[in-house]
């Protein structure tokens, strides 16, 4: 099959640290390669992959704007349309106006993000698109859309380490703003005793919040600060330590965090909003705790965590969370979108 793969102009695919669209973009390019399919992924210059990569921006255009998307995904979508491709795969809202002007070739979208009503009201407007969502609840959370399947992301196994022998430290890595809970998790991790290991930057919007929940708080005697970490520094760091925490304050959509660090034979103790109880496995990849003060009993000292079965939690993890899962049930849906735009066109819907 010949697919068009529209990644963002944000980021690098795959991405040296933050970006998780953008390697999922990657898991997912990578892995359909291998499978003989024909990719086309359209990112920036300095991306790296086995499919034909081709860019209009050479380096990574950040931070995001509208203007740099609509430019890299009409350029991206005039050569999807003239190049016979079986199907477009976009991870652009862009995309889904443009698909208006060319209707002819199939669209699939992924929705990265949590809910918003203005893209809501958008996609009331594109009803003939084939969406993704990445968790049940985060369909549950959005308009109807009649054509919309569940795939959980997924990513390579092989790409991280696990031991049966970890550190004592958790750890928290994401973005320091309120909705990650980072001061949670230096609040939880002190409670119980245990040192933490921090990885993370702030972002433009969270400034003030760092400020004066984060930065105080990374000064406690318990507090270990990586600042932003990518792959080399996160693989060793998720291998040794006791426990990720993810106190969320948020509907989290997926949380890429997550299965990481149980592919790492890591468990997760997690806030359960949004897609957490779907992806934990309850005493298997780790704990659903409904305050802080439960997710520090759990990550106490001689505890839990203490007796988990880190082969386990990793093997159960590469069950659900494999790249080659994601890959094969894309292909499944690659199919029947492929087969459907063979038999007719669909009717371009009005809101």
């Amino acid at each position: 099959m010949r697919i068009a793969m529209i990644s963002t102009p944000f980021v690098a695919v795959p991405p040296r640290d933050y970006g998780g669209t953008e390697l999922v973009v990657h898991e997912l390019a990578e892995g359909l390669v291998r499978r003989g399919h024909d990719v086309t992924l359209f990112a920036t210059g300095d991306s790296r992959t086995s499919a034909e990569l081709r860019a209009l921006y050479r380096t990574p255009q950040w931070p995001p704007d509208y203007l740099s998307d609509l430019n890299h995904v009409s350029w991206a979508f005039e050569q999807a349309v003239a190049g016979e491709f079986d199907l477009v795969h976009a991870h652009s809202l862009a995309a889904l106006a443009l698909h208006r002007v060319q209707p002819q070739i199939p669209l699939v979208y992924t929705l990265h993000h949590a809910k918003d009503e203005r893209f809501s009201a958008y996609y009331r407007y594109f009803a003939e698109v084939h969406y993704v969502a990445i968790s049940t609840d985060q369909r549950q959370r959005e308009i109807p859309l009649p054509r919309c399947d569940v795939i959980h992301h997924g990513l390579d196994p092989a790409r991280y380490q696990w031991s049966e022998h970890p550190g004592d430290y958790a750890c928290f890595v994401g973005r320091l703003a309120p909705e990650k809970g980072p001061h949670t998790a230096i609040d939880v991790a002190g409670m119980a005793g245990r040192p933490i290991l921090v990885g993370g930057d702030v972002h433009p919007p969270d400034r003030e919040f760092a400020r004066a929940e984060v930065e105080p708080r990374l000064a406690e005697p318990h507090v270990t600060y990586l600042g932003k970490i990518g792959m080399e520094e996160k693989v060793p760091l998720l291998r040794d330590a006791a426990v990720l925490l993810a106190p969320i304050e948020w509907n989290e959509p997926f949380g890429l965090i997550l299965i990481e660090a149980m592919l790492s034979g890591c468990p997760v103790v997690a806030f359960g909003r949004g897609s957490v109880p779907e992806l934990v496995d309850n005493g298997v990849t780790g704990f659903v705790a409904e305050s802080a003060e439960a997710m520090a009993e759990v990550i106490r000292p001689g505890g839990p965590i203490d007796r988990f079965d880190r082969r386990r939690c990793r093997a159960r993890a590469i069950q659900r969370f494999s790249r080659t899962r994601l890959v094969e049930e894309h292909e499944r849906l690659y199919a029947r979108v492929a087969a459907e735009a063979s038999t007719h066109r669909l009717p371009i819907t009005a809101a």
